[in-house]
């Protein structure tokens, strides 16, 4: 399923997970890393387990969980405390290289058969640029990851304090610098090679709604498909960003029935402009996301 919007929201606060279950979001990500403090990991388990108990319809929305970085003592604990939930998915974060994926993977499926979850049914999204090595290593991703990896997004601010940067944008011009840009778009890229969804990073100026949707077009147009938010009114701008318009879905339907009325054919003419088999996939997928989206209702 396409989701649009992943709003993270801390683990170890029942009135926000409440909350968050009334917001627009796609998939929450129920969080016990950055948001919780550690004295309050234990709370954060049982609060996160009961939510997910509670919460078992996730035809709407799914709830995810970010568990702490695997190279801590507190991820196979919190992974232990959860699993009972069915939880949609698990969020890795300070990902290093895809082994981590994979051991992460391994660790699930142990877990999915101890608590009576369908074998395979718990997905991962992998943060996958909040290390200085995890610049380096995109191609393991290649190497025969695991197949519960169903998306990828990148960590700006992370990424910045790894590197020493005192901050991730470039003050000319306001946009991501050199290296930022890279983590982008090497994340977009090995998401589209392993048929991972490609998450955008969150916009942390929670108050500049328009600044964050401009963001959500150049992702969209970019390639990326959805965007993780920090707050809940990030939430409705993001799912409106990323569900096509009326009028693309218009032309999409154009682009495929012109194609279908010559069959055959490589390359035909639309409105004036020559269209080849990129235009026509690019048009299929539009279309694709429009009904995963009016099937969800």
């Amino acid at each position: 399923m396409i989701i649009r919007s992943w709003l993270f929201v801390p683990g170890d606060s029942e009135k926000k997970m409440a909350k968050g279950r009334e917001n627009a979001a796609d998939a929450l990500i129920l969080d016990l890393e950055d948001s919780v403090s550690d004295d309050r990991q234990d709370i954060a388990r049982e609060l996160t387990l009961a939510f997910l108990k509670a919460n078992p319809d996730r035809s709407r929305q799914q709830l995810w969980v970010r568990i702490n970085p695997l190279d801590s003592d507190l991820s196979l604990p919190d992974l232990a405390a959860i699993m009972g939930g069915a939880p949609d998915g698990i969020v890795i974060p300070k990902v290093k290289t895809a082994a981590d994926i994979n051991r992460l993977a391994d660790y699930i499926r142990i877990l999915e058969i101890r608590e009576g979850v369908p074998e395979g049914q718990t997905k991962i999204l992998s943060v996958a640029t909040e290390t200085a090595e995890s610049l380096l290593t995109f191609p393991t991703y290649l190497e025969n990851v695991t197949p519960r990896l169903s998306a990828l997004t990148w960590g700006g601010e992370d990424l910045s304090a790894a590197l020493g940067a005192s901050s991730n944008r470039n003050p000319a011009t306001g946009g991501y610098d050199d290296v930022f840009l890279y983590a982008k778009s090497m994340c977009l890229a090995t998401a589209r090679a392993v048929d991972a969804q490609p998450v955008g990073v969150v916009y942390v100026d929670f108050r500049d709604l328009e600044g964050l949707e401009a963001e959500c077009l150049r992702d969209r147009q970019s390639g990326f498909i959805g965007k993780a938010a920090i707050h809940p009114a990030q939430s409705e701008v993001i799912n409106r960003a990323f569900t096509p318009s009326d009028e693309e879905i218009e032309h999409a339907q154009k682009v495929v029935q012109v194609f279908e009325d010559n069959p055959g054919l490589g390359t035909v003419g639309l409105d004036g402009k020559m269209l080849d088999m990129p235009h026509l996939k690019q048009a299929r997928n539009t279309l694709e996301l429009a009904k995963q989206i009016a099937d969800r209702g």
